[in-house]
């Protein structure tokens, strides 16, 4: 019996000791979307007017290393104060590409990117390189934390899909959103709700006006936010626009211009 157990122990100890199979985002993502009926939230979310929300959406092993990815990259968070508009701290996809690659990873999911598309029914593309928007954390911190009503408006010449992933929600702020606010014919219906670690809400953002309510005390609250798009180009003037309300808004002049500053540092 002794010999027995003493052998037991040593196959454990070996299975234990063996190297582990790197993890793999898309694949975990794949076995999970395979489980969903995807043709029955292809109808909600039109009938929805471009607009779903599904709380259990990333398996529990993505969401565990999203949480991890916010512990590593909070320090860096830019904090932003638009009055009667918005406060809270955001850090954008140089910074992530910098110090969190898992993120980049689940944003880059072919498995993603093909459920998406027949979700929406049209081909997605990634948002271009120097996009900050891409794909970005937004960290609620201080008690009042928020932003009001907004449209995620597209300045590329296609659409823009948002999707807004639950990372960590210790709060009491809600998201807010108004459907069908720019469809003729069709009243206006008003939704709130709380996205959980894992759970996703994903809409065309020229048609949700919505908003986040004030944080309060002792609340923390970080959502991580992909933008796709149906055509890549931008003109040149909103290209500007775009530019002026990252820089102002949410990353800061240095994220933003990023090329120019490493310019001016290289003539320097």
């Amino acid at each position: 019996m002794a010999v027995n157990s003493g052998r037991g122990q040593a196959a454990q100890s070996a299975i234990a000791s063996a190297p582990q199979a790197p993890f793999n985002v898309n694949s975990a993502l794949l076995a999970r979307l395979q489980g969903f009926d995807t043709a029955s939230l292809r109808r909600e979310f039109f009938a929805q007017g471009a607009f779903l929300a599904v709380n259990d959406f990333l398996p529990p092993a993505v969401t565990s290393r999203l949480i991890a990815a916010v512990d590593a990259v909070k320090p860096l968070a830019h904090r932003n104060y638009v009055p009667g508009h918005k406060r809270g701290g955001s850090i954008s996809r140089h910074t992530i590409d910098a110090h969190a690659a898992v993120i980049a990873e689940l944003y880059r999911s072919q498995a993603l990117f093909d459920w998406l598309a027949r979700l929406a029914g049209e081909t997605l593309q990634a948002s271009p390189l120097d996009d900050p928007h891409a794909y970005a954390l937004y960290l609620y911190t201080v008690p009042g934390d928020h932003i009001g009503w907004h449209y995620d408006t597209s300045y590329y010449v296609g659409r823009r899909y948002t999707m807004l992933l639950g990372v960590i929600d210790e709060s009491s702020s809600r998201l807010e959103y108004e459907l069908h606010t720019r469809d003729a014919g069709v009243a206006a219906v008003a939704g709130s709700l709380q996205i959980p670690p894992g759970g996703m809400v994903f809409f065309d953002g020229d048609r949700l006006r919505h908003r986040i309510t004030p944080l309060g005390k002792a609340e923390v609250r970080v959502s991580l936010t992909f933008e796709y798009v149906t055509n890549p180009r931008m003109h040149g003037g909103w290209r500007f626009i775009s530019n002026m309300k990252d820089a102002i808004a949410y990353f800061g002049f240095r994220q933003v211009f990023r090329h120019f500053v490493k310019k001016r540092a290289g003539r320097a």
